[in-house]
């Protein structure tokens, strides 16, 4: 099954024991578009050292996961660089009016070959991972 992932989901996912499961599985194609990998690795620090520093758990820990979150990240995903799908910004842009950030996820699915999937990215009718995509797609696939 190939997905494109947002930043936003794919730093939840990968803190996530149940995320990194599932982001694991071998009948993934992962996708993230260079911006958004990016923004993924700003937050994934972010959120991490915030979890650390609320004591849910310590340091040590806090470097672990965050260094196996980076590492599953970039076994799994396939970075795909913004000339690839810069000529789909204005298409993306057109789709996601209310969040234009979005545009290279989007635009990102639109270069892939967006036919062969069957969810929608924030109902902009491209599919991209969520949750329940995923978990939705694997029950079907099992």
């Amino acid at each position: 099954m190939r997905l494109v992932v947002d930043a936003n989901i794919f730093v939840a996912e990968l803190i996530r024991q149940r995320g990194r499961a599932l982001i694991s599985r071998s009948n993934l194609e992962l996708f993230v578009a260079e911006a958004a990998w990016d923004e993924a690795q700003h937050e994934l620090r972010k959120r991490i050292q915030a979890m650390v520093d609320r004591g849910k758990f310590g340091f040590e820990t806090g470097e672990i996961l965050l260094e196996t979150a980076f590492t599953l990240a970039e076994a799994k995903a396939r970075l795909i660089p913004e000339e690839i799908y810069a000529p789909w910004q204005d298409q993306a842009l057109l789709r996601i009016p209310r969040d234009p950030d979005d545009w290279p996820t989007v635009a990102l699915a639109l270069a892939i070959d967006a036919a062969i999937w069957t969810s929608d990215f924030l109902g902009c009718g491209i599919a991209t991972w969520t949750t329940e995509t995923l978990l939705l797609m694997n029950r079907a696939q099992d």
